[in-house]
């Protein structure tokens, strides 16, 4: 019986968002994180404005004591009342944490606003799915920058967290969460945030450095399955895998440009900055809309996959461990 109750909350929280996606109009514990991450930062850079790099080690030690503490604690209660009632509040838990539905939905806003050659609105989907400036982007940038963004996002939005989950339950899910969303707040390397980012920037590098890594092998496998090119995939992975300033971000962009014969990346504007980056892949063929509707299928059978490895390791190592 253990065991199934320790794989349902994973197995429950991907079928929801499978179903529903995020709810944009109910409180959101993400949204509720990224508040906290506003209001310590505000806060630290008032009291500690002459020392941000140890505020940023103290505004992201809070940040992740208190995300994980308030859900494990949650867990502990909902466990002790019943082992099923608990096992289905982590599953709406790791349904808050993954983001399958939300980067497909997303990225094809884009789709259909290419589909009906309106660039505006294209451009301002794209917008709300990137960190880049995307004013200056034409239709092949911005379908450059959907089909980049599923690609890394496979890894921080959907199969990261489940193999935290994986190994930890929802609690370490959203310990790995809070790292993430950090990251994509504070840990940007310009004069605002070098220093109050730094710390977060290096822990969501060290927590993404083996997911990110098994993400790719996973994705050049699906590949295989979707019957893309499979051997480009890997020979463009491991050539330009770490053509990226971050040590992770290039694992899965190149896997997917690879597959689709496309090249990605290049040089970005971000806050108004020219960003030089380098390639990744090879321009077998000009990037095109079907691309986004590709990646996406790479990310769903990617993620089916880590979801199926996550979930076996969760039954051996944790079934006879569930909180009691």
């Amino acid at each position: 019986m253990n065991y199934i109750i320790a794989v349902i909350p994973l197995l429950l929280g991907f079928a929801i968002d499978a179903v529903l996606g995020d709810p944009y109009t109910l409180p959101h514990p993400i949204r509720l994180i990224g508040r906290l991450i506003s209001q310590l930062e505000n806060s630290i850079r008032k009291n500690m404005s002459t020392r941000l790099r140890a505020g940023g080690v103290v505004l992201a030690l809070s940040v992740l004591i208190i995300s994980t503490v308030i859900p494990l604690l949650i867990l502990i209660i909902c466990y002790r009342v019943n082992l099923w009632f608990g096992a289905i509040a982590e599953g709406i838990m790791c349904y808050y944490l993954i983001a399958a539905r939300c980067l497909k939905d997303e990225s094809m806003k884009v789709y259909r606003a290419i589909e009906s050659d309106n660039t505006e609105e294209a451009r301002r989907a794209v917008s709300m799915i990137v960190g880049r400036d995307t004013a200056c982007l034409d239709e092949k940038g911005i379908i450059r920058a959907a089909v980049e963004t599923v690609a890394e996002n496979t890894s921080d939005g959907v199969t990261a967290p489940v193999m935290y989950m994986g190994i930890g339950g929802a609690a370490l899910g959203f310990f790995y969460k809070a790292a993430n969303t950090m990251d994509s707040m504070i840990g940007y390397k310009n004069e605002k945030y070098a220093d109050i980012g730094r710390f977060a920037a290096k822990l969501d590098d060290v927590l993404n450095y083996f997911p990110s890594r098994i993400t790719a092998l996973v994705m050049i496998a699906s590949s295989y399955f979707l019957r893309l090119d499979t051997k480009n995939a890997y020979r463009i992975w491991k050539r330009d895998r770490r053509r990226h300033a971050s040590p992770n971000s290039a694992q899965t962009e190149s896997v997917c440009a690879g597959a689709l014969n496309v090249r990605l990346a290049g040089d970005a504007y971000y806050f108004g900055e020219l960003h030089k980056k380098e390639y990744i892949g090879d321009a077998g063929r000009e990037i095109e809309n079907e691309d986004i509707r590709r990646t996406n299928r790479i990310m769903y059978v990617t993620s089916s996959i880590v979801l199926v490895m996550s979930v076996i390791l969760r039954a051996i190592v944790f079934g006879g461990m569930i909180i009691c």
